[in-house]
Parts: C-alpha cells; structure tokens; sequence
C-alpha cells in the first residue's frame, strides 16, 4: 500500500542535491539502495542540461527505477526530448537549441544508446491518486491524445521514430507554458483534468519565481494556483533556487 508520495522536478544535473532529498526522507541508504515499501517517487523531467552532471541523475533514477520499479517513477521533460535530437542530428536546429538551453558537452559524450533508449522510453504524463503529473504547464499533451497511454504511446512512438520532424514536435510541445496562469488558467486546468483525470494537475517546467514574479533564490516552496487545481514545483535550482521535494500526501 503506498502512504507517501513525493515529487520532485527539473533537477538539470544536480544529483548531490537529489540524493540529500532522497536521503532526508529516508527513501535511499548511503549506498543508493531504495529503502522503503510504501512510498512512490516521481519526478517530472529535466534531469540534464544546466547543471555539472546530467549523466549522474539519469544513472542514479535508473538504478533505482531498476530496484523499485513499482516505486520509482520518472517523466519525460522537454530537455530530454532536446537531448534526443541532439544526439541523433547535432547540426543545425537541434544543436542550435541544445547550445542556447544548457547543453553540457560531458551530458552529450556520454549519452550511450541505453541511456537514449532509456530516456525515449519515458512517458509524457503520470497519475497518482487524484494527481495529474506532467512536466510542462501547457496543454500541448492534449494535441498527442486524450488518455495519458494514448499520449505517452504517440510521444513515445515519435521519439523512437528516426525522424527529425517528429522529435522536434515532442521538444516544441514540451516548451510550451503558462497556459494556467494566464487569463482562463482554472477554467483550462478543469478542462484539462475533465480529459485526463485528477484533481490537481502537478507540474515542474516553469519556475515557481517566475509565476510569484519574485527571484528563484526567494523560493521556499511549491505555488498552489489556477483555484487550486495546478501544483507548480520546480524551485529553480539552476537560477538560485532550491531543488524543492514536495510531498503529495
């Protein structure tokens, strides 16, 4: 029986912090081991890019996705969906994007073909209990589909497709945002969760800062808005803010 979800989201290459969280609440052992039974983790995207060691976040949730597969969860961002096409067509828009969104050149060299396949294999949208998990703040997923398997199914089928096309419609999908904060927000993130289910969407992508209009280093915790149907967490650890870990329940 699961007593204890937490989420966590954009940690853009800072696994000494994700392990001090995993760590704190006692979800993990010194050694990396999965401790618990009746907890779930999620975490909503953006593992590389920004930040000193992206490699060091994907090879830490894959062991313990690979330990507690019923436990650990993990969501596709739209730096992974960058990271793809960055690998498989380096010139032109891909790289060019990659370069001017924090692309590491040791994320790069290190991304093998497992670790490609692993992040294709990610799905876009998750649930848990009355919560809708997503990475970005747009309702973009509805253009892939109207059940979460139905767009993780088509997300997933373009990103393995080899097709420049369909992968850059994955990355520009997943920049979208602010289509719950802007004018209309709730009735959105009703319609939102009428089509995809919950009660409360949650999501990383846009910082906290940037929707309180204050600096990320000011950030404290995560931002319940949109009349309460749209949980924002990702703290801006990147821009001085803190890797916020938010318990669900």
């Amino acid at each position: 029986m699961v007593l204890r979800r937490f989420v966590v989201s954009d940690v853009h290459g800072h696994p000494a912090d994700l392990r001090a969280a995993l760590r704190g609440r006692g979800l993990i052992d010194r050694d990396d081991r999965w401790c618990v039974d009746d907890t779930e983790l999620w975490v909503l995207g953006d593992l590389l890019d920004r930040g000193p060691d992206g490699l060091g976040v994907i090879d830490l949730l894959r062991s313990l996705q690979t330990q507690a597969p019923d436990h650990v969860h993990v969501l596709l961002g739209n730096h992974e969906a960058l990271a793809i096409g960055a690998a498989r067509w380096p010139a032109g828009r891909f790289g060019r994007s990659w370069a001017v969104n924090g692309g590491r050149p040791g994320d790069r060299a290190g991304l093998d073909e497992e670790r490609l396949a692993w992040l294709a294999g990610l799905p876009a949208m998750g649930r848990a209990g009355d919560f809708l998990l997503v990475h970005s703040d747009t309702t973009a997923y509805a253009d892939w589909g109207t059940s979460a398997p139905e767009v993780n199914d088509r997300i997933r089928a373009a990103l393995t497709s080899g097709e420049e096309e369909r992968v850059w419609a994955v990355w520009s999908s997943l920049c979208g945002r602010l289509d719950f904060s802007r004018t209309g927000g709730a009735q959105r993130a009703r319609s939102f969760l009428r089509t995809f289910g919950g009660s409360c969407v949650v999501h990383g992508h846009t910082l906290v800062g940037a929707l309180r209009h204050e600096r990320s280093s000011a950030v404290t915790g995560p931002l319940l808005y949109a009349d309460d149907r749209v949980l924002a967490i990702d703290g801006g650890r990147y821009d001085d803010g803190p890797l916020l870990f938010v318990a669900l329940d």
